[in-house]
């Protein structure tokens, strides 16, 4: 035999099957926890809400009153089913009234001596077969359960704010968890109409873990005056499509709990991605905490208040230009002739700019041509535009062969290959052919628009204008100003974007600037979650489309950008900050070196069907 291998791991001890989990104690009676039992309520449970506050405890009542009247009247529930759900909730400040209940979801502040606390009670209290499953999203469930009486009926149950529309359940088992109370959490998530996602214990969990380093860079992005608050969360919100900016869900969620999520992962993996930004400390001490104080990254109408109010503050990064007056802007020249090119070319004819769309070929600018024309009949097709407008657009574009068209233009745009000699090339050539005082933007996404302003002799008339694919329906454009650019330059590329109806966001010239500097890392991080075996693509997908409201999940995602366009991203985040935390996932790196780059190769993180 051979003394050195490691002994199996013991099972867990067993549970007797729990009864049919239809009394329900919610100790904690904060948003979350009132969330928690309106969910409880309306699925036909009985639910008695703890907390040693008579103030939270009638709030939460006012809560259910408030919610389920809503509910009537938006006429998901009849007047008979709220009075139910009513009379399924009451009250308590006794930890004791926990004594009959089948299972005990406690939602108390993120403290381990608190928590702590509430467990050695309940174990003094409840029935043998009681589930105890604790709400956190950062503390550890198997330290919880090791000092519990009952280790094997303790795991956690992380529902997501607000509890009754989201839809994600994170089901967390340590290793003294018995499989019984699994199943039987399991499959009451499922009958409260929730998706539950089975994850092991580590602080954040699946959502959280991705969710909380963005949003922490994002604070930083903030502090460091970057970028506005404004624009950080406009960016995000219009070039990603997610449902609310980092900085006001930072204040929905409480900046204090923020923190303390982000302190306990980085005790556990030492990134600095996770190291809490300043900010969030400064603002918690002040008692600046969200909403809930009225008043974090936003000031509000009062606490709890969704409604933000103007304030003081003008943060940002000095210099915008605002009081300059802008050049005029006619004739629009556009340089390349792939899909973001023809893309901002209708754009711009759409709203009646005279638009020079010139290629390396005539032949190649016309097919540019051809694939704007295919785009305006869609629109016509969907009612979007009529056909007037479509002819108009179309009769504005002149497809060119060479860019000697540019002579007349007022504003050229560069959209050709990301690469930066190919770039600093025809630059060089935009400042010989295009006149005196024409703005010279390029669309690049990650390469130094000073390195591009430089190849001219005039770099204050150069500027960023990152576009988002696609085009004609992404409302985003980060302008990106160098140290360079003249103030009227900005002036004018910010004017513009407001007459072909697009939402303008100032950056600096840094890598990644606001949307791809915050949006990869997390992709980054959701790769090495699967590279550590931790959860599937499909758990994670589902996790932050459930549990954070995302349009797409990170391997759904990184599918259609492509891996080896992520993989760039990545290595160009990662040489401009230096940070061991942006190093791309080995297991990227390994799938673009096998070819393996998303849906245009037919495989990536998923398999696909060949057109």
């Amino acid at each position: 035999m051979d003394r050195t291998s490691t002994p199996p791991p013991a099972e867990p001890p067993s549970l007797p099957s729990p009864a049919p989990l239809r009394s329900v104690a919610v100790v904690g009676l904060g948003t979350m926890g009132a969330g928690i039992a309106e969910v409880l309520v309306r699925a036909g449970r009985d639910v008695v809400g703890i907390d040693v506050s008579e103030a939270a405890a009638a709030h939460a009542v006012r809560a259910l009153e408030t919610a389920t009247a809503r509910a009537v009247r938006r006429e998901r529930i009849t007047e008979d089913e709220r009075r139910a759900a009513l009379a399924r909730f009451r009250t308590a400040t006794d930890l004791r009234e926990a004594a009959g209940a089948d299972l005990v979801i406690e939602v108390v502040p993120e403290d381990y001596a608190l928590k702590h606390e509430v467990f050695t009670a309940l174990d003094a209290i409840v029935r043998p077969g009681t589930i105890l499953a604790t709400g956190t999203n950062a503390l550890s469930v198997t330290r919880l359960a090791a000092d519990s009486a009952r280790p094997e009926r303790v795991l956690g149950l992380h529902f997501f704010n607000p509890a009754p529309a989201m839809k994600l359940v994170e089901v967390v088992s340590s290793v003294l968890t018995a499989p019984a109370a699994v199943s039987a959490v399991t499959a009451l998530a499922r009958e409260l109409g929730k998706e539950p996602v089975a994850v092991g214990d580590r602080p954040g969990f699946v959502a959280d873990g991705l969710l909380f380093g963005y949003l922490n860079q994002a604070a930083a992005m903030y502090e460091s005056r970057y970028a506005t608050r404004e624009d950080i969360d406009a960016a995000m919100r219009l070039g990603c499509g997610l449902p609310m900016g980092p900085l006001a869900l930072l204040d929905l969620i409480g900046i204090d709990t923020a923190r303390t999520v982000l302190e306990a992962m980085y005790a556990a993996s030492h990134d600095r991605l996770h190291a809490p930004a300043p900010v969030l400390g400064q603002l918690a001490e002040a008692g600046l905490t969200g909403r809930k104080a009225g008043r974090g990254f936003y000031t509000y109408d009062g606490p709890d208040s969704a409604v933000v109010v103007a304030d003081a503050e003008t943060p940002g990064r000095g210099g915008d230009g605002a009081a300059a007056a802008p050049r005029e802007v006619r004739a629009v020249g556009v340089a390349g002739s792939g899909t973001m090119a023809s893309g901002i070319a209708e754009v711009f004819a759409k709203a009646g700019h005279h638009v020079v769309l010139a290629a390396r070929t005539q032949e190649k600018a016309e097919a540019a041509k051809a694939r704007v024309a295919k785009s305006l009949a869609r629109s016509v097709d969907k009612g979007r535009l009529t056909a007037a407008e479509r002819d108009a657009a179309l009769a504005a574009i002149e497809p060119a062969g060479s860019l000697d068209a540019f002579a007349g233009v007022d504003l050229a745009v560069e959209a050709v290959a990301e690469d930066l000699a190919v770039k600093q090339q025809l630059f060089g050539t935009l400042d010989k052919v295009c006149r005196p005082g024409a703005v010279l933007a390029t669309t690049t996404s990650s390469l130094p628009v000073v390195a591009l302003a430089r190849a001219t002799s005039r770099p204050q008339d150069v500027i960023g204008m990152h576009f988002f694919n696609p085009a004609p329906a992404m409302k985003l454009v980060e302008v990106v100003r160098t140290v360079l650019t003249a103030d009227d330059v900005h002036a004018t590329v910010r004017a513009v974007c407001a007459k072909v109806r697009k939402h303008a966001v100032d950056c600096g010239d840094r890598a990644g600037f606001i949307v791809n500097a915050l949006l990869f890392p997390y992709l980054n991080n959701a790769v090495k979650m699967v590279q550590e075996h931790y959860a599937s693509p499909d758990d994670i997908d589902a996790a932050m489309k459930l549990g954070g409201g995302y349009p797409m999940g990170p391997f759904e995602l990184l599918d259609v950008v492509g891996l080896d366009v992520s993989l760039a991203i990545e290595k160009v985040l990662h040489r401009e900050f230096r940070d061991p935390g942006l190093a791309p996932a080995p297991l990227l790196e390994h799938l673009v070196a096998a070819g393996c780059l998303g849906r245009k190769t037919g495989r990536g993180f998923r398999e696909y069907a060949k057109a």
